[in-house]
């Protein structure tokens, strides 16, 4: 009766940790995948980029940071050029990318 209670336990234990795990993952706003994605306003947030990975980020997304990266507020930022234009790019700690 006890190994009984024993592998029912584990059975019940197994099964809902599965349907946990997907849905904590859907609901993680943090970078999904590799390709750096444009928005509007950067998202609030601590920022784990180094230096080296923004400019790889920036680079990808085709700008060519002209100065400097300097961390500012969770976001990395710097002068940059694309298709002949200067502005001010910036990258949140999910990896998107904003140019003004």
């Amino acid at each position: 009766m006890v190994r009984y209670l024993i592998a029912a336990s584990a059975v019940a234990l197994f099964a809902s940790a599965a349907p946990a795990q997907t849905q904590a993952g859907s609901r993680n706003p943090v970078i999904k995948d590799s390709a750096p994605h444009g928005v509007a306003a950067p998202a609030k947030g601590a920022n784990s980029f180094t230096e080296d990975q923004a400019r790889g980020r920036f680079a990808k997304a085709g700008y060519k940071v002209a100065s400097k990266l300097t961390k500012q507020n969770g976001l990395w930022q710097g002068a940059a050029t694309k298709g002949g234009k200067r502005m001010t790019v910036m990258l949140d700690y999910k990896g998107n990318i904003t140019a003004r």
